[in-house]
This record gives C-alpha cells, sequence and structure tokens, in this order.
C-alpha cells in the first residue's frame, strides 16, 4: 500500500513552494518523497526516501506537548485547545485573548509548552532529542545547527509572540532561553523511519516502545483529539476530511499521522502548499488511508 500512496502522490510532488522564509531549507529537493509505516507492534516498512533525514520543524510541537504533560501541572491553563484560524505565527489573538496561545501547535502556543518543559526538565530541547532517540533507537539523531542558527538568525515574529507572551506572565524562563530550546527542537533532524516509529506512543494509547507508560490513555486521546483538530496549521478541517486521522505537519514537509490500535505513519516532501503543510506527503496519507479504511472515522 506504501507503493501505490506514493505513486498516487506523484502528480503533485514538486509542485508547491519549499519554507524558503528559512534559508537553510531553501536547498532542499522538492521533489524528494518518502513515507513509512510503523505498526503498534514495531514492524517498520517505508518506500522512498524514507530513511533521509529532514528538518522535523512543527512535528516537535507534538513532542514537546506529550512530555509536558506527562509531568503533570497546569499547562492547559496556560494554552488552549482551539483552531486558531490563522497562520500558525500569527500575533492577531494573543491581545484579545491575553497571552493565553490558541493551542500548542501554532508557534506561540508551542514557545508557551517549550517553557514550561524547560521549567520541567531544565533542558526542553534535550529532553525532546532523548525521547526521540529511545522511541527511535537511533542515537544519532540530533539538531541541526545550521537549521537552528537559520531559525534564529531570521526568527523575528517567533521573539515577538515570547515577549509579548511574557508581557502577560504566561513564561516563566527568560525569553532567550526558551527561543533557544525552542529553535534547537524545531531544527532536529529525524527521517520518516524515525518519526513513524516515535509517534507510536499514542497509537499504543500512551505507551512507550519499552512498554513504560508516558501517558495515560485518556492524555493520548486528548493529544490525538488536537492533533486532529489543530495539527495543521489552518487547514485542519481540510486533512480532517481528506486523512481523517490525527496528524501534525512541519514546514520541513513532513507529517506525521497517527492510527490508534494500528501504528503511526510519517510521509514527507519538501514542497508545501500555502497553508504549510506538503501536498504531496498529505495526498499519499490520503491515498493510503482511502485504500485500507484506516481512519478514525
Amino acid at each position: 500500500m506504501l507503493c501505490e500512496a506514493m505513486e498516487a502522490a506523484r502528480p503533485v510532488l514538486g509542485t508547491g513552494k519549499v519554507a524558503d522564509y528559512i534559508p537553510a531549507l531553501a536547498a532542499v529537493d522538492p521533489n524528494a518523497f518518502g513515507m513509512a509505516l510503523a505498526t503498534v507492534d514495531g514492524d517498520v516498512h517505508g518506500v522512498g526516501d524514507w530513511e533521509q533525514p529532514f528538518s522535523i520543524q512543527s512535528i516537535s510541537k507534538l513532542f514537546t506537548l506529550a512530555l509536558g504533560l506527562a509531568r503533570g501541572g497546569d499547562l492547559w491553563k496556560r494554552v488552549g485547545r482551539e483552531p486558531s484560524g490563522n497562520p500558525f505565527n500569527s500575533l492577531v489573538q494573543l491581545e484579545t485573548e491575553q497571552g493565553i496561545p490558541r493551542n500548542p501547535f501554532i508557534n506561540a502556543g508551542a514557545i508557551v509548552v517549550t517553557d514550561r518543559l524547560q521549567t520541567l526538565t531544565g533542558d526542553a530541547f534535550g529532553a525532546v532529542r532523548d525521547f526521540l532517540r529511545a522511541e527511535s533507537g537511533n542515537a544519532l539523531l540530533d539538531a541541526d545547527p545550521a537549521v537552528a542558527e537559520s531559525e534564529a538568525l531570521h526568527g523575528h515574529r517567533n521573539a515577538a509572540l515570547a515577549h509579548f507572551i511574557a508581557s502577560y506572565g504566561n513564561l516563566d524562563n527568560p525569553v532567550e532561553t526558551v527561543l533557544q530550546h525552542y529553535y534547537a527542537h524545531c531544527s532536529i533532524a529525524a527521517s520518516c523511519r524515525d518519526l513513524s516509529l516515535a509517534g507510536r506512543f499514542l497509537a499504543r494509547h500512551g505507551l512507550r516502545a519499552d512498554g513504560s507508560r508516558l501517558l495515560s490513555s485518556s492524555d493520548a486521546k486528548r493529544v490525538n483529539a488536537v492533533m486532529l483538530t489543530c495539527g495543521t496549521y489552518d487547514a485542519a478541517g481540510e486533512f480532517a476530511y481528506r486523512v481523517g486521522l490525527p496528524g501534525k505537519s512541519g514546514v520541513g514537509g513532513g507529517v506525521l499521522a497517527v492510527m490508534p490500535g494500528r501504528g503511526a505513519l510519517c510521509a514527507w516532501s519538501p514542497a508545501l502548499d500555502q497553508a504549510g503543510n506538503s501536498l504531496a506527503a498529505v495526498g499519499a496519507l490520503d491515498a493510503f488511508v482511502t485504500a485500507t479504511g484506516w481512519s478514525v472515522f
């Protein structure tokens, strides 16, 4: 089915635009494509460039959220759970909503979650990296320093978001520290194989690869629900309509989707639509779910 899904996505391969507003991502081949499926039992299958690392960008926000929730506390008092209806880097709603970001998957929300994880662990980036290494079995998985530097040099809007949130008292750590860890976890390079394995804990109702529990089954359900409604920027309705799975995308071209009780799928192709989602990756996920019937609906 993976090969068929890749072929179904071929007509739109390379037709979007790479995320050139992050200069380090501008040189990525827009025609690259990979896809991997990791089952709840640990089997992994892939096609195309499925073992080629790419910049995971906002997919990392899923893991910061899960790790923050796993340690308890009042995170949901500091970030909402509703779709934003605005671009992922918008400042529009923060003033009217008094510094409480609409959800944890837009940039403002992810900055707040990163701040919380930094307070809890003392190393938010390290917590995300180590989790991904453990779940994927890839001990070499790490941030790409060139991408992190590029994001920091061109991150004026993210800095504005962070300072605005801090002005409402919704950051505990210095803005510079929070942004450093935020850029670092967004710049992690991982493959479709790595991410499909790392995402299995949500398909396993909160259980990690070693059988230990990261989240309660109820919290895993809630994370999947927020992914479904908010995980693909302001095109989450279209993604739910076409794919019918909880999913988290990133402007590096990756999309990680969860099939509860079955496994996790990751597709990657760098050319994006106007909302920041990979055209070919979404097309491939749509084709796979249509062929298998493995939607949550």
